[in-house]
């Protein structure tokens, strides 16, 4: 599908003068993980550049939430100013990324996730971040993972807020980082490769958890919520960020600022569930117990997208002699969300 095919199948979804007015869903953005590493043929300079020449195209204001270890130096430091200059809010998003709900209290990497460690780690974060005219204190759980026993999920809400911190939800989840990882590696085979099947999924697969999301917050709570999109600070949004924010415009959702999405009381509530995490609706769906059959867990990830892109042939790497094929896949700091 060509991007003129796109842009004419979306625009179809408008409806025509004349209908009845609907509710029009809203939908503010925000990315995760900004970095001083390229891909995708892109260096990081270039990748900030093409994301923001989008927002300031589109004038949205987003929230930018930073994990410290990827921007411990003099560039990172460069990189977030250039959102701060640009007047988007900077949150935190801990230094070093850790998994909250990690079993036997041990990240994948060996470190010990105790609510002491937790703590400091998140203030370690803000020290990279504080110092920005931008800086908002709202904190975004790695992983979407915010404590898998009582102490951890209730001693991590009350240091939040006692350092004045509001959790920064997203209320759509999505796995854009698993589609990137993909691009790239697919870039890294053929740096002429058409990437344009990459978009398609991408787009489907973000409209594809709007709406569930959506359908989720008309049962739960009950009332329009102003959604805010999980996203990355990768290649595969410098691509085609300005592809989805269209095809967000032309199926009717209104974009806002992230600001004015936070502002919802929606995003004040305390889900009482355990493990804690995963999109913010989701999270008031599992808590009714009323939509097993609707909730997976985890909420998002990787191995629900995998078989879609295996069978629409989006692989990193082609393998094979002889005839034969075989697929390989490298994750590239996988699951970064």
């Amino acid at each position: 599908m060509n991007r003129r095919d796109f842009l004419k199948i979306a625009a179809s979804a408008v409806p025509l003068a004349g209908t009845p007015a609907k509710f029009q869903p809203e939908i503010a953005f925000t990315f995760d993980d900004p970095k001083i590493v390229g891909g995708a043929g892109l260096s990081w300079q270039e990748i900030n550049h093409r994301i923001l020449e989008v927002l300031d195209k589109r004038k949205v204001k987003v929230v930018l939430f930073v994990c410290g270890k990827r921007v411990d130096s003099v560039e990172g430091q460069r990189l977030i100013a250039e959102w701060d200059l640009a007047g988007h809010d900077i949150g935190n998003h801990s230094y070093s990324h850790l998994n909250f709900n990690a079993s036997g209290d041990a990240s994948s990497d060996g470190t010990i996730v105790t609510l002491t460690n937790f703590e400091a780690d998140t203030l370690k974060g803000e020290a990279l971040v504080h110092d920005y005219s931008h800086f908002v204190r709202l904190f975004r759980f790695p992983f979407f993972k915010e404590g898998d026993t009582v102490e951890k999920r209730d001693g991590m809400r009350s240091f939040l807020r006692q350092h004045g911190y509001r959790i920064g939800r997203a209320t759509v989840d999505a796995s854009d980082w698993a589609i990137n990882t993909r691009l790239e590696n697919r870039v890294r085979q053929n740096s002429k490769a058409d990437l344009s099947p990459y978009r398609d999924f991408f787009l489907q697969h973000i409209w594809e958890r709007a709406q569930f999301y959506e359908s989720l917050a008309e049962r739960v709570p009950k009332h329009p919520v102003r959604h805010t999109v999980l996203l990355h600070h990768n290649p595969l949004n410098a691509f085609f960020l300005d592809d989805l924010v269209s095809m967000f415009a032309a199926r009717g959702w209104k974009r806002i600022d992230a600001d004015w999405a936070y502002a919802d009381p929606v995003y004040s509530l305390q889900p009482d569930i355990l493990p804690a995490g995963e999109s913010l609706i989701w999270q008031l769906a599992k808590q009714t117990g009323k939509f097993e059959r609707e909730l997976r867990y985890p909420g998002e990830d990787d191995v629900y997208e995998n078989p879609k892109m295996d069978a629409l042939r989006l692989c990193p790497q082609l393998l094979g002699t002889g005839g034969q094929v075989s697929f390989s896949f490298f994750l590239l700091d996988g699951r970064a969300r």
